[in-house]
C-alpha cells in the first residue's frame, strides 16, 4: 500500500491565520491510495479537468486508472471533480449517505426557487450514485469514522509496517487546527467533532488534513 498527495486543499477563509486573506473557493486535499488492485482517489476537490491534470502530474495516471473515489464528506468542496471519474465506484460512509439524503430531499420539497431546486436535484442524483463504503476498501485501507463536522464524516486509516496515516477530512481541517486542538468552525456537533479530533491524534503518526498538506502528529516523537 502506498499513498501520495495529488492536490493540497485550502479553506475559503483560514480562521486561525493572524493575517486574514480574501475569501476564495474552498477545495479539499486530494489523496491517492494504491493497495492490491485498487486505485483509490480521496476527495477530488478541484474541477474535473484540473484534478485530472494533477493526477497525471503527481502520479502519471489517467482518470480511467482510478477504480474508486472515496468522499470523506458530501460537502461540495470535497467532490468538485467527481465527473472526471464517472467510470469508477463512488464511495461514502453509510452514516453520511443516510443523514445527508433526507436533508436534501426535505430542502428540495421546501425550495421555491427553480434554479436552487435544480441544484438540489443534481446533488441528490450524485448522492444516489454514491455507495456505502465497506469497512475495508483494500488491504491496509480501513474506514475510520470521524463524526461531528457532519454526521457521517469519515476518514481512511492507512496502515504501514512502521507508521499509521489518517486521511482525516474535515475532522482535522489544517495543520494549524491540529496544533491548536481546534475543530473547524461550522461543525454540526462541536463536542462530537472535538472527540473525533482527539481520536485522530491518538491513532495516527501522519495526518492528512481536509484542507492542507500532510503533517506529522505533533504529539509523536520520530
Amino acid at each position: 500500500m502506498d499513498y501520495r498527495i495529488i492536490s493540497i486543499g485550502a479553506l475559503s477563509v483560514h480562521e486561525l491565520w493572524d493575517k486574514p486573506a480574501a475569501p476564495r473557493t474552498a477545495h479539499a486535499t486530494t489523496t491517492l491510495v494504491r493497495s492490491d488492485d485498487r486505485v483509490i482517489l480521496v476527495d477530488p476537490g478541484l474541477p474535473p479537468q484540473v484534478v485530472a491534470a494533477r493526477l497525471g502530474e503527481r502520479a502519471g495516471l489517467e482518470p480511467s486508472d482510478v477504480t474508486d473515489v472515496f468522499l470523506t464528506t458530501f460537502r461540495p468542496a470535497h467532490r468538485w471533480g467527481l465527473p472526471a471519474f464517472d467510470h469508477a465506484r463512488w464511495l461514502i460512509s453509510e452514516q453520511e449517505r443516510e443523514s445527508i439524503g433526507p436533508m436534501l430531499i426535505h430542502r428540495l420539497q421546501e425550495e421555491e426557487d427553480p434554479e436552487a431546486a435544480d441544484h438540489l436535484r443534481r446533488d441528490i442524483a450524485l448522492l444516489k450514485r454514491c455507495q456505502a463504503a465497506p469497512d475495508r476498501l483494500a488491504t491496509h485501507v480501513d474506514l475510520f469514522p470521524l463524526p461531528g463536522f457532519t454526521p457521517g464524516t469519515c476518514g481512511l486509516l492507512l496502515s504501514q509496517p512502521n507508521s499509521t496515516a489518517l486521511i482525516a477530512g474535515d475532522a482535522v481541517a489544517t495543520a494549524e487546527h491540529l496544533r491548536a486542538g481546534r475543530v473547524l468552525r461550522g461543525a454540526g456537533d462541536i463536542d462530537q467533532a472535538q472527540e473525533s479530533l482527539m481520536e485522530a491524534v491518538e491513532i495516527a503518526d501522519v495526518i492528512i488534513p481536509g484542507h492542507d498538506n500532510l503533517t506529522f502528529n505533533p504529539t509523536r516523537r520520530f
